[in-house]
């Protein structure tokens, strides 16, 4: 990416840019690495190529080194602006993008190099909770939330405890998987309640924020495919409430495709990204326990639409980068 390549190769230079390269930019590993692990899924449930999701696997690895790299010379010389991040209302939450790469990335590698995954899912396990328990002080405590203020974005944090199962089973003690779960599935029942009032009945989201309305679908998405983790692959009626919940807001947020054609770029547009991914994933491993056409048309139909936004999404950040519209105060 053309910001992050100036900031890291002369931080001088790039300094006014660098103080606003955004903690949000991290959704674009949790894409690329939902897309890998899709693909990697459809080659396991389809036959589709392996090169592909290994390739994609190994492009959002090195991003994520890249990302991690420039944001942590971000902290070196603007730490105000960090902590300037962490208070506002909305960027908070997108801390735990960071937390959630490390685990979808364990998770990526988790069959090929079990060791390599354990030290991904362990500090990412763990820095999941720091910030989870970050966060929801910052909710309880706070002299500055307001109801607008409320938004599908609050769901990260959420959705990283969720994930945390789906390769925690294999590499710990499940007793810490069902934790993780517990704390994500209740709260994002809660947050889901306040999230809907908020937009039922208060203004709508700003226009910079309307991509995380794709957000509603990571919970049960991924929550789906933690649950038959953890209980041992059985496709019982909550892991089908998980699944159809997922699969009727997909269709509410197809219904309003106009809306979200019409709406410009900006990074948080790569919030389509990882929920679309997160449904393909569960719609491909429905299909191996519900044997038919229907499943498998539908994860092969959801693998071509994630695999066109996210090249899509690509594309339109390199091009936003190159006109400087990127690590740009707001």
């Amino acid at each position: 990416m053309n910001s992050a390549a100036i900031a890291a190769a002369d931080p001088e230079s790039a300094s006014p840019r660098l103080e606003h390269f955004p903690i949000a930019i991290f959704s674009i590993v949790m894409g690329m690495t939902g897309l890998a692990l899709a693909w990697l899924k459809a080659h396991a449930v389809l036959g589709m190529p392996f090169m592909v999701g290994e390739g994609l696997r190994g492009t959002a690895s090195i991003l994520f080194i890249l990302l991690l790299v420039v944001y942590s010379l971000k902290a070196l010389r603007y730490p105000q602006a960090i902590v300037m991040e962490m208070r506002h209302p909305v960027r908070i939450n997108f801390f735990a993008t960071i937390s959630i790469s490390l685990l979808l990335l364990a998770t990526a590698y988790v069959e090929t190099h079990p060791e390599v995954a354990l030290w991904l899912w362990g500090v990412g396990a763990a820095l999941q909770l720091m910030l989870t328990l970050a966060i929801f002080s910052s909710w309880l405590h706070h002299t500055h939330y307001e109801i607008h203020h409320a938004n599908p974005a609050w769901f990260i944090p959420v959705v990283g405890n969720i994930l945390v199962p789906i390769a925690g089973v294999r590499l710990a003690s499940p007793e810490l998987s069902w934790f993780f779960f517990s704390i994500g599935l209740v709260f994002w029942i809660v947050l889901l309640t306040i999230v809907l009032y908020r937009l039922f009945f208060h203004e709508p989201l700003p226009v910079r924020l309307t991509p995380t309305l794709f957000i509603l679908l990571a919970p049960p998405s991924v929550g789906f495919i933690a649950y038959l983790q953890l209980d041992g692959n059985n496709l019982d009626a909550f892991a089908r409430i998980l699944y159809y919940t997922a699969l009727f807001l997909a269709l509410l947020l197809a219904s309003n495709a106009v809306r979200f054609l019409r709406t410009p770029f900006f990074i948080s547009a790569w919030a389509y990204s990882f929920p679309l991914a997160a449904l393909t994933i569960a719609t491909l491993v429905m299909s191996t326990r519900q044997p038919g056409p229907v499943f498998m048309a539908l994860g092969l139909g959801l693998l071509a639409l994630v695999s066109l936004v996210v090249a899509m999404l690509t594309v339109k950040t390199l091009v936003a980068a190159g006109r400087r519209q990127i690590c740009a105060p707001e």
